[in-house]
């Protein structure tokens, strides 16, 4: 079963709706809105007996809507509320008062402006406990919560959106998306999203409520934020930063209540802080993965750390807790807010790519043994940076990327600082390390019997900014093939910019044409195990010293074939490098600038190599003509 990603925006839901100027009022049990005036679709002002929406109505908010004590807000499945933005611009649901949210996964309940800036969001108020005491002032609106029922009942919430929230008061106060104060164990929350704000997600300021499948995509404060002793529990939260300069992925704070964290996966293409404790807050957490950040953990006040428990053990300040995603992105398809354009996690079915979208890879996306991946001419693919961002074709399953000379397929960083982990492919071809043999990234298994075993098909892509470092002995590459077979087409690949090699073959029988590669850290061409395809047609750029060569051949030798291979330094550097026993046969070779030409680095058998239809000589430069036009290269050194 193929299944294509297309990205639909909720916000082009928003904008469809009308912005009209209206009032009505409430009866028991009535359809309509609130606030005291003649038309239905304005919610504001106070709803004192209970009402419940009309998901056919293009309903309004253009300032403060308050559900009083005793009254119920019921919201059917497809409503969808266009509000104002400032800070008199939200929901409250006093406590007392009750708010149900009956979206569904197909008609989601959708609140947000379509106007530039934020609104309030929706702040629900309850008699739970709190370190702030009974009857407590919110540090906003000036509104009421907290008592000593902690299995206070506020009504529930399903399926629900809530797009550019977070308007600021001061420095000091703020609305989020989702502010629950002192809300208790009584109330359901299940399938939120909260997406562009600029201030937290979902708050919690005390209480006891549980939260499940929450969703939220690129605040510029807290995703997750909890104070006042919170001891609730949330469960499948995955939380998405692709915006520089948000705060944190969790933000704790005050006394230790010592909240559970159920699956938690936080995945960031622009670095940053994921958890931030501060004074004596704590957690005890299980199926966390992180992916991208600068900072793990950050103890902002030097609290106990023994507060935080982290998959069973104490929190390690040193540990980046990168381990596979535990929540899965596609369960939040729903949202429809571009979480379509999110490529991470496992396929196990085929697959085709939306050339009108601009995917986003955050993280680890693996190609399952019988599905397929397809990526469309004019496909761009931004990621982030890390060791733990690439995209991985295991042993059995494929890939065609189908770019065209004027249309190729692009994946690259949005960073322009840090590199990626490029794409990876693993298959069932002859290789001196085995049958089904561990690579040296990623715990991925590759090799067999089959030689001409296939991966798929690769035209017309570029891959930049590759190369991530794991340590001194393990390092992601451009584009990096582990046994892969001779059924697998590669053609018009180029590389740019990393910092480690830009394709390197780890046995194999695949062969290549026209490959450029340019300015990598490490070497452009690179092969080992045994590898025994063609090369065809490459074209090496090294404008930046430092670089380890334009060849790097290590192990068995079994003997390659490389044709037309030009290279050109303008910082001089080491072209060819023969490790072990490693040679190849070598015909239209090209070198220019370079100050060292062979390096036999283990005394390896020269007679191993063969350039020129001879055996290579040490003393010869190579420095004849070219024989790939780097022309046939721009278009990949036009982008």
């Amino acid at each position: 079963m193929k299944k294509t990603i297309r990205k639909i925006s909720i916000l082009s839901a928003i904008a469809v709706l009308n912005v009209f100027a209206f009032s009505c009022s409430s009866d028991d049990d009535s359809t309509g809105g609130g606030g005291g005036g003649t038309d239905d679709s304005v919610l504001e002002g106070s709803i004192t007996e209970n009402m419940t929406l009309d998901p056919s109505t293009a309903y309004t908010l253009p300032a403060r809507l308050s559900v009083e004590s005793g009254a119920t807000l019921t919201i059917p499945a497809g409503t969808n509320i266009t509000t104002g933005v400032g800070t008199d611009v939200y929901i409250a649901v006093q406590k007392g008062g009750k708010i149900n949210i009956n979206g569904s996964a197909d008609s989601p309940v959708v609140m947000g402006p379509t106007a530039t800036g934020n609104w309030g969001g929706l702040v629900i108020l309850g008699d739970a406990t709190t370190t702030a005491g009974t009857d407590a002032s919110a540090e906003v609106g000036g509104l009421i919560y907290g008592g000593t029922n902690d299995s206070d009942n506020s009504g529930s919430i399903n399926y629900l959106i809530i797009n550019k929230s977070g308007a600021q008061i001061n420095s000091d106060s703020q609305y989020n998306g989702l502010t629950l104060y002192a809300v208790g164990s009584g109330t359901s929350i299940s399938n939120v999203a909260i997406l562009n704000g600029t201030d937290d997600g979902v708050e919690f300021f005390g209480g006891t409520v549980n939260a499940s499948n929450i969703y939220v995509q690129d605040l510029e404060d807290d995703a997750i934020d909890w104070t006042e002793g919170w001891n609730g529990t949330l469960t499948d939260t995955y939380v998405l930063n692709t915006v520089a300069g948000f705060s944190t992925v969790i933000e704790a704070d005050g006394v230790n209540g010592n909240p559970t964290i159920t699956n938690f996966t936080a995945v960031s293409s622009v670095g940053g802080k994921a958890l931030q404790f501060k004074a004596e807050s704590g957690a005890t957490i299980t199926g966390l993965s992180l992916s991208g950040y600068d900072t793990t953990l950050d103890m902002a006040n030097d609290g106990p750390l023994a507060n935080i428990s982290i998959n069973g053990e104490v929190a390690n300040l040193e540990d980046g807790y990168t381990g596979p995603a535990t929540v899965d992105a596609s369960m939040f398809d729903w949202v429809q807010a571009g979480n379509n354009s999110i490529l991470t996690g496992s396929i196990y079915e085929d697959m085709t790519l939306d050339a009108s979208v601009t995917y986003n890879l955050p993280g680890i996306l693996s190609i399952e043994d019988g599905a397929s991946l397809t990526i469309p001419a004019g496909t761009t693919i931004n990621t982030g940076v890390g060791t733990d961002v690439y995209i991985a074709i295991q042993k059995g399953a494929q890939i065609f990327i189908e770019g065209t000379e004027s249309n190729p397929v692009v994946m690259a960083p949005t960073s322009e600082t840090g590199v990626w982990g490029g794409l990876v492919i693993l298959g069932d071809a002859t290789t001196t390390a085995g049958t089904d043999a561990t690579a040296e990234v990623g715990g991925l298994i590759y090799g067999g019997t089959n030689d001409t075993d296939n991966s798929g098909s690769i035209a017309y892509l570029v891959i930049k900014q590759s190369g991530a470092q794991i340590n001194a002995d393990s390092q992601y590459n451009g584009l990096t093939l582990y046994g892969v077979g001779s059924g697998t087409s590669i053609n018009n690949v180029a590389l740019l910019g990393g910092l480690d090699d830009g394709i390197e073959f780890f046995g194999g029988t695949v062969n290549a044409t026209n490959v450029y590669v340019q300015d990598l850290e490490d070497d452009a061409i690179d092969w080992t195990e045994g590898w025994n395809g063609t090369l065809t047609n490459t074209y090496v750029s090294h404008n930046q010293a430092g670089f380890s060569t334009a060849i790097e051949a290590d192990g068995l030798n079994n003997n390659p074939t490389i044709v037309n291979f030009t290279a050109v330094s303008t910082v001089a550097g080491k072209a060819l490098q023969f490790k072990a026993e490693s040679g190849a046969t070598i015909t239209g070779l090209s070198l220019s600038g370079y100050a060292t030409i062979i390096d036999m680095a283990n005394d390896g058998p020269i007679t191993n190599v063969s350039i020129n239809g001879e055996v290579a000589n040490e003393n010869s430069l190579y420095d004849g003509a070219a024989t790939v036009d780097v022309a046939t290269f721009s278009w990949a050194t036009s982008l």
